[in-house]
């Protein structure tokens, strides 16, 4: 994930855009380790979310409220009471350097004129602080127990499982915060009241700020020891590039990132040194463009910057212009995933040792089949002796004589001395009437095991797609009428056990998923194979037109064109649809597609077929037309 000190920064300008010289209105902990600000800031009220959530560290303006406790946290109590009615005067991103804050004459002389409602002049008197470290800074003016105007800084720190969220004096004395470390926790630094706040040094990183005005200074920090790729050498030297910006860098430099950095070359040096400084001039422009890099339907990054090198393919990017639409939706969508992926275990479980019995059982079956085909050579075996048995004299070991099957050619039969050869003809009959009932049952068996392992594909494609629990709980009830699971493992379970009014109305919030083609046709794509068999026989008319991946586990897809002919964009958007949602297009890990191009099926609905007592959606059809390509799922937009 490229949460970087770069989307920081891109989350910062927003920040100083909307909320700078809002008024602390309300100071809630809905989560241990998550804040939410409501403030007056031009007439409006904005709410902004500080989260120090090891998996999920953010800040970003949102819309909605949150539920609090009834019961205030300790360090809640301390920020209502330190910054409640407090307003912001600065926010900015700092370096390192920040940790020295106030150590000098002249920045005491400025922190003593703090009370000066000026934001430019906060503003100013934080500028030689400036960085892309992790961190946000909130500079707050308010009123101490004396009435007098003092400044207090809440510190945001988006680092993974180091995040936290503190609260210092203006002289960085700690004076409370959202996650207390110990010296038993950390040996690099204590976060505790009356500590001294300061960014941990523990790397050799050079601040990009600082470096990117210096050529020299740059293109000596990349070509000095050690040697290592230089791709891994840009994101080890320089604050606050994560390896995939360091990697976006690269490629806008044209070099490999797989090159050490000793082997650059000057003019190679120098094109970095140039889009190194092309990007920090952007950065400290507030020149950003926040997006979501996808891959397939599943989101892959986050950017304040578009990312080049991460476009084209199954990778495609979606520009939004707010960062805080584009951290909420990220995690919300990252949050979702996750939870469906959990909620979402005992059905991989199950589906997974299915399937290795299946494939067992599958590769013994088609050994049994493959033995019954000599069957037909015990029958020739058996009218040979027949035919020619007379001469033999008794206690022979084998028999040769002429195949008349086989154009007259010799044929060697091995014989039990101890029977007549009527009695071993009857012996080779036998083996083939034996040989020809296995393969008649082990036809029927083979039939039903690929059907199983066509049906639990299906159902791996259908889980890959789930959005919801309502989703998951169609796929347990398919999975129970099928008797993979148990009937008790199919409903909703909690503290109550089932409950079966929630449940049917869950399930009837599952619904397939809804395109408009760039004809303004509407396309509909089954999640699953009730969704696949309702699409197929009662939302589809007769003339629509039906789309499947030939002959592999997939979503149905409908376009309704009603009487009117299908026009050529339409046909391959709906065909793109139906390859993406296939096995051989959607992977049910990384909903990356996994096939350049897939064969897809299409016919008029009306030539359907169900087929008889075959498992919700498994049709039949006899004429259609057939078009290869490539899978997609970007067509038209998406109502769903």
């Amino acid at each position: 994930m490229a949460y970087d000190g770069i989307a920081a920064a891109a989350a910062v300008k927003e920040l100083n855009d909307r909320l700078l010289m809002g008024s602390i209105s309300k100071v809630a902990q809905p989560e241990k380790d998550e804040l939410l600000l409501t403030l007056k800031c031009n007439r409006q009220q904005l709410r902004i979310t500080i989260s120090a959530n090891a998996s999920n560290p953010m800040v970003y303006i949102k819309e909605e409220n949150a539920l609090s406790p009834v019961t205030a946290p300790n360090f809640c109590m301390a920020l209502r009471k330190h910054i409640g009615g407090g307003r912001i005067k600065a926010i900015f991103q700092p370096s390192s350097a920040f940790s020295h804050y106030g150590e000098n004459t002249d920045a005491k002389s400025d922190a003593q004129n703090a009370a000066k409602p000026d934001a430019q002049n906060a503003d100013d008197r934080f500028k030689p602080y400036y960085g892309l470290e992790r961190i946000i800074v909130f500079v707050i003016e308010h009123l101490d127990e004396m009435g007098d105007l003092s400044e207090k800084f809440l510190i945001a720190e988006i680092m993974g499982k180091h995040s936290n969220i503190i609260l210092t004096k203006d002289d960085l004395t700690i004076i409370d915060s959202i996650k207390h470390i110990s010296h038993m926790t950390s040996s690099v630094r204590e976060v505790l009241p009356g500590r001294k706040y300061f960014i941990p040094e523990t790397t050799d990183k050079a601040d990009p700020v600082a470096v990117y005005k210096d050529r020299d200074a740059f293109t000596e920090l990349i070509s000095a020891a050690p040697i290592l790729p230089v791709l891994k050498k840009i994101y080890m030297s320089v604050t606050g590039f994560s390896p995939t910006m360091a990697g976006e860098l690269l490629y806008r430099a044209k070099i490999d990132p797989d090159l050490t950095n000793d082997s650059l070359s000057e003019a190679e040096l120098n094109r970095l040194y140039e889009e190194f400084a092309k990007l920090m001039n952007d950065v400290e422009a507030g020149s950003f463009s926040p997006c979501i890099i996808y891959e397939g339907s599943r989101i892959s990054e986050l950017s304040g910057m578009r990312l080049h090198s991460l476009e084209g393919g199954d990778l495609y990017t979606e520009e939004y212009e707010s960062m805080s639409e584009v951290i909420r939706l990220f995690y919300s969508k990252k949050d979702k995933q996750n939870r469906i992926n959990s909620k979402s275990e005992d059905i991989r479980h199950v589906l997974k040792t299915l399937k290795e019995r299946a494939v067992k059982k599958l590769e013994l079956l088609e050994k049994q089949y493959a033995d019954t085909d000599k069957r037909d050579k015990y029958r020739i075996y058996g009218e040979m002796l027949n035919t020619y048995g007379y001469s033999l004299k008794g206690g022979d070991t084998s028999f040769e004589c002429e195949n008349y099957y086989d154009e007259g050619r010799m044929i060697k039969i091995p014989l039990d001395k101890d029977l007549s050869a009527a009695e071993n003809a009857k012996k080779y009959f036998d083996k083939y009437q034996k040989l020809k009932r296995t393969r008649e049952a082990v036809s029927e068996q083979l039939e039903e095991c690929r059907n199983m392992l066509y049906h639990l594909d299906s159902i791996s494609n259908s889980l890959a797609m789930c959005e919801s629990e309502a989703d998951l709980n169609e796929l347990r009830r398919e999975m129970s009428e099928s008797g993979y699971i148990g009937k008790h493992s199919a409903g909703n379970q909690g503290k109550g056990g089932r409950n079966p009014k929630r449940e049917r109305k869950e399930e009837a919030k599952s619904k397939p998923l809804h395109f408009v083609s760039s004809d303004g046709i509407d396309i509909y794509v089954g999640r699953n194979n009730y969704q696949n068999e309702e699409l197929d026989f009662k939302l589809a008319d007769n003339n629509d037109w039906w789309f499947h991946a030939k002959n592999i586990p997939g979503s149905h897809v409908i376009a309704k064109t009603g009487n009117r002919e299908l026009p050529d964009k339409t046909c391959l958007e709906a065909a793109a649809l139906a390859a993406y949602y296939s096995k051989a297009g959607f992977d049910a890990v990384s909903g990356s597609t996994s096939a350049k191009k897939v064969e897809v099926d299409y016919v008029k609905k009306k030539e359907l077929k169900r087929v008889p007592g075959a498992a919700p959606g498994f049709v039949i059809y006899h004429t259609n037309y057939s078009i290869m390509i490539e899978p997609s799922e970007r067509i038209g937009y998406n109502q769903s």
